[in-house]
């Protein structure tokens, strides 16, 4: 009868979902994965990205601020691992995609010499700080998230197809299997195959066969074949360099041999180490107000290409092409951004290497809070942080520029008006080497075909303004000049 307790038992003892808290949390199952999916994810992930824990400290270490002072090395490998910890699982938990977080390239460069040579590093860091800030005003106004929507879903699908390439050149640049020519006045060859031409040397030897194991182990679709690639490369890697007489410098950035030592205490010396004004009284108002700008234009919309692209990757989307909780999702990022400045290591945002967990069937937070776990695990163990050279993790992201590159499938290229905008995001990201720019050239160009083709109706009101935000961010030069900005 209805009211005894017969009657409502079943709705307050009711088991839980299979899982447990976990599952309800990350729905695991839901989004068709499994929990030995997100570990091998959260792990692929951690070792494509790895690099930053060498090469962020090699970035803002090289550079002086006005006065001539240096970061140490030491204290900013620590910050960099521990803002990559704290705000890749606070992404897992709160936003729950797969999407790892870390000090942004590009960005730390323009911190290490456009910012620091004009003011103190406390008064950059601090102006990385507002950075982040306003990026997360944007996104309380739902700014940030509308113009997420005003996309047009082709433009959206060539971002991912463009991270597609644009990782893949990594990857090929990274292990040294293509290579910039320097100042080379006999020829207009951008790039060149290896270091002179030709490929040479046992590092590159290391990648090519990581290269073939790893699509031999996709093409037969086996459960952790990026893992499985990337330790099987990175023990070849090690036994080479043992046994042959390499030099250092030939495997670049981390050269792969046990360590005399593998626990080291962290140094949270730069913590905290940011003056938010600072900037703005040493640098002068116009200058910090354009520095501002283009950090948060690029961390905007390099951050918005990796989390589309990811996810679409992922299969997340929806019906509109929209990223599940991707107002948490854009606050966690911005948050980042002010995270690292105050920890005085960059502005921190999402990761396109997330693609290489994606790539190994992560699909949930679950995986970022495993990446998390790592970058955590990395504070003390610096020293075995870059045991695993580029030319061991770089065929991944070759394997994962493949899987993101079938999104291309999925665009009408019968329809000039967004396939020009669209083709335009993909080449420019990889040739320019920057998400940001590719993104740029795709709405300029779908504003200017639509107004030749008499559709500016078609145009939709923040993809107006964001065009011409974009316009002033491509003639920053000019505007610098117009200001008195040497």
């Amino acid at each position: 009868m209805p009211g005894t307790v017969a009657d409502t038992a079943p709705a307050t003892s009711a088991p839980p979902p299979a899982g447990g808290p976990l599952e309800r949390w990350f729905r695991i199952a839901e989004r068709g994965s499994t929990p030995i999916r997100e570990v091998r994810g959260g792990l692929a992930t951690f070792f494509t990205m790895a690099y930053i824990l060498v090469l962020n400290p090699i970035i803002l270490g090289s550079a002086t601020d006005k006065f001539h002072h240096h970061l140490a090395p030491d204290q900013l490998l620590t910050a960099t691992a521990l803002v990559a910890a704290v705000m890749t699982a606070i992404m897992g938990v709160g936003g729950n995609l797969p999407l790892a977080i870390a000090a942004g390239l590009g960005l730390n460069a323009v911190v290490a010499f456009q910012l620091a040579p004009k003011m103190s590093w406390p008064d950059a860091m601090g102006l990385v700080v507002i950075e982040g800030l306003l990026i997360c005003v944007l996104v309380a106004t739902g700014l940030r998230q509308a113009i997420m929507n005003a996309i047009p879903q082709p433009i959206k699908q060539a971002i991912s197809v463009g991270i597609g390439m644009f990782i893949a050149f990594i990857g090929l640049v990274d292990a040294g299997f293509a290579s910039r020519i320097p100042d080379a006045a006999d020829t207009t060859t951008p790039v060149q195959l290896g270091g002179s031409g030709t490929l040479t040397g046992w590092p590159v030897l290391v990648f090519c066969v990581g290269v073939l194991l790893t699509v031999a182990l996709v093409a037969r679709r086996v459960k952790g074949a990026i893992l499985i690639s990337i330790v099987a490369m990175t023990v070849l890697a090690i036994v080479i360099n043992k046994i042959a007489d390499i030099p250092d410098a030939a495997w670049g950035l981390t050269v792969p041999k046990m360590p005399h030592k593998v626990v080291a205490s962290p140094d949270f010396g730069l913590i905290g180490h940011f003056s938010l004004l600072g900037g703005f009284k040493e640098a002068g108002i116009v200058t910090s107000v354009l520095f501002v700008f283009t950090l948060v234009l690029s961390d905007f919309f390099d951050a918005m290409g990796t989390i589309v692209g990811i996810s679409s990757e992922a299969g997340l989307l929806d019906s509109k092409g929209r990223v599940p909780n991707i107002g948490r999702v854009l606050f966690i990022d911005g948050a980042a951004a002010v995270a690292g400045g105050a920890a005085s290591c960059s502005s921190n945002t999402a990761y396109v290497e997330s693609a290489a967990g994606v790539g190994e069937g992560a699909r949930t937070g679950l995986a970022s809070v495993v990446t998390g776990l790592l970058f955590a695990v990395a504070l003390f163990l610096s020293p075995l942080a870059g045991v695993v050279p580029s030319q061991a993790a770089a065929p991944a992201l070759v394997a994962v520029g493949f899987l993101l590159m079938a999104q291309v499938r999925n665009i009408d290229w019968t329809q000039y008006d967004v396939a020009i905008p669209a083709f335009l995001t993909i080449a420019v990201m990889p040739f320019t080497y920057s998400i940001t720019n590719g993104i740029g050239a795709g709405f300029l160009s779908y504003v200017a075909i639509k107004l030749a083709l008499g559709k500016w109706r078609d145009i939709h009101p923040l993809v107006w303004g964001v065009s011409v935000a974009f316009l002033a961010y491509f003639a920053i030069d000019p505007i610098q000049q117009a200001a008195g900005v040497k």
